[in-house]
């Protein structure tokens, strides 16, 4: 059975997950409804993470993955202590839904839970992957906006 993984941060960057999971292959491109992008973590170092909220939404690529790279996704991710799994309906541009497994930041580390912003190379990274995907950096904009305001 195939499994897919949704990146919405830095594994959007197609170089980097190429060395990572050197055998997964991008499924297709899709939208999370229902969710919209937060920074979290320390103050210049924090971390892309997603949260429910009514009325958004975050672009996303699907991967498909074998079960070497969920292993490298979970120690990159820092699973389970930094983030968690879950299973989650993505919308595909073709308009089929699939379900997909995506990391969600977690609260039991008390440097991750404050709303923050980003290193300068994370976010370079971030946005090489949303332009490589043909993403609208206005969702990352926004991400920081009310990270880094929310956040002092």
């Amino acid at each position: 059975m195939k499994r897919l993984y949704v990146a919405y941060g830095s594994n959007l960057n197609l170089e980097q997950m190429s060395y990572r999971c050197p055998t997964a292959k991008v499924y297709g491109k899709g939208m999370l409804y229902g969710y919209r992008l937060l920074f979290k973590g320390v103050p210049g170092n924090a971390y892309l993470t997603i949260e429910p909220c009514k009325g958004k939404r975050v672009p996303a690529l699907i991967w498909e993955v074998q079960s070497k790279d969920e292993l490298a996704l979970d120690r990159y991710e820092g699973y389970p202590s930094f983030y968690y799994k879950e299973d989650i309906p993505v919308e595909l541009e073709t308009g089929e839904i699939v379900t997909a497994m995506v990391y969600i930041m977690t609260n039991k580390i008390k440097d991750r839970i404050h709303l923050n912003s980003p290193s300068q190379s994370y976010l370079r990274t971030v946005k090489e992957g949303y332009k490589s995907a043909g993403f609208d950096l206005s969702f990352i904009d926004e991400a920081i906006e009310i990270s880094t305001k929310r956040g002092k």
